[in-house]
Formats: structure tokens, sequence, C-alpha cells
């Protein structure tokens, strides 16, 4: 495996990536679940997927370009415009917010089915990209991630405070003075921006599990938001780690081991409360 790293271009890409995606995820993934808003993620998900296949279906179709576009951003600039559209939707349904989600998700879904059918269907690249591959990172896809990871972490420390205040109460941070609503644009289209930038290691239909997984065991152990983004961090990174190691030696597909190390994790951390609980 050292050397393999040593050697190979591709999966020092793929590790390096890894990395990034194991710090991103989980760190926005922790305000956006206590916001209850886990399920923006799949629907951001989803709209990537079209984005994707409407860039294979251009390549293929249109384009006829034998070096191709990089579906990464074509599927990040449909991620950013379906956050846009849910920011929207929630201000038009202001007593059903939650109903924006399922909204942008649908017409996601439709428009990926629409472009994988004229498209022709399936192929190879649309596989990795619905599931991961660790041999399909290319140095470009790994400064990309990287320029998001930059963007992502110095904003989450510049509005650290006022993402915290809106998380927990939003009627106080509108109160303080806070432009809630336009933090409320800067965060989703920092999701977006990490769900896109994710979907090579993880896959697109598996992204928001890394940004929901993690969370979810660090809730149980932590006293703390803080210690909670730590947490669900570490859990992230661990995931990330035996996720790649396990698809590298078993020949898997990576989101799906990452995905099912998450749960593993989670799992443990349910198991440890309920025997710390017993003891006390």
């Amino acid at each position: 495996m050292i050397s393999g790293l040593l050697q190979y271009e591709f999966l020092q890409n793929a590790f390096l990536t890894g990395i990034i995606i194991g710090i991103i995820a989980p760190l926005l993934g922790v305000f956006v679940v206590v916001r209850r808003q886990s399920l923006i993620a799949d629907a951001l998900s989803h709209v990537t997927l079209g984005g994707i296949a409407f860039s294979l279906y251009m390549d293929k179709k249109i384009l006829a370009n034998p070096v191709g576009l990089n579906p990464l951003y074509m599927g990040m600039a449909f991620s950013i415009i379906g956050s846009l559209l849910i920011e929207k939707l929630r201000t038009v349904y202001k007593h059903y917010q939650e109903l924006a989600i399922p909204i942008i998700m649908s017409g996601g879904l439709g428009l990926s089915v629409i472009f994988i059918s004229l498209a022709d269907g399936f192929n190879t690249d649309l596989f990795s990209y619905l599931f991961g591959s660790v041999s399909a990172v290319s140095r470009a896809d790994l400064w990309t991630i990287i320029a998001v990871a930059v963007v992502v972490i110095t904003i989450v420390i510049f509005l650290y405070k006022e993402l915290f205040l809106i998380s927990f109460d939003e009627d106080h941070a509108k109160a303080s003075g806070i432009p809630t609503k336009w933090i409320h644009f800067v965060f989703i289209i920092l999701v977006a921006m990490v769900i896109a930038a994710s979907m090579r290691i993880v896959g697109v239909l598996l992204v928001s599990s890394l940004m929901t997984l993690p969370v979810a065991a660090s809730m149980r152990l932590a006293n703390g938001f803080k210690q909670m983004i730590v947490y669900s961090v570490l859990f992230g990174e661990i995931a990330v780690f035996g996720g790649l190691i396990s698809a590298y030696y078993l020949d898997l597909a990576p989101g799906g081991t990452i995905v099912m190390i998450s749960i593993s994790i989670l799992l443990m951390a349910i198991g440890y409360k309920k025997v710390k609980v017993r003891k006390a």
C-alpha cells in the first residue's frame, strides 16, 4: 500500500482528496444536522448528479471533444444553482420551508434521468461518479478540492459565531442584527460545493452520508459543540481512510466501504453511550 502511494499518482490523489473531504464534509455536516436540514445534502447530491449527467451528455452528443469536460465543474454549478433555489423556495413557503428540499430533489432526479437517457444510458464514467472511484480522481480534481477546502474552512472560521447562533436560535440572531439571509446563502453554497467536490471519492448517491453519519456518532459522545466538530472530523477521517484502504485491497467502490465504516462507528458510539449510562 505504501509503495503504491509512492509510485502511483492516482493513489496519491485519492488519499489526499480523502483527507480533505474527511475534514470539510463533517465540518459542514455539524451545522447542517444542528439546523435539522440533513436532507439538504441528499437533495443537492441529486442535483449534482443532474449536472454530471448533463456534462457527459454534452461531451458525448454535442461537443464530441476527445479531451472532455470535467463533470466536477458542471456538477458543482448545478449544485450551487440548486442550493440557491432551495433558499428561494424557503422564502416562498415560509410556513412549510421543508417543502423546498423534496421539490429540488425531485427536479434534480428528473434532470438526471433525462440527461442519462439522452446520453444513451449508464457508462463507466457515470458509475464512478455515482459510487466513487479511487482511480477516477485526477490531479485537476485534487486542486479543485483543495481550493474548495480553503474557501470552506476560511469562511467557517470567520463566520463561526454567526453560524453557531443561527443554527441554534435564528430569531435571536436576527434580533442581534446578524444578516441571516446572506449567511444562509453563503452556507448553503458551501454545502453545495462540498457535495460536488466529494463525489469523486464517496460518490454522488452516498456523499450525504459523510456529512451526517460522523455527526450522528459524535452527538452521542460529545459534551459541547466544538467537541462535536472535533469528533465528527475524526470519525470522518477514520471512515475515509478505512474505506479507501478497504477499497484498494478488496477492489471495491470506496463510497460503499466509507459508508459502512461510518455506520459501524455510529453503532459503536450508540453502544458505548448505552453502556456508560447503565454504569452511571
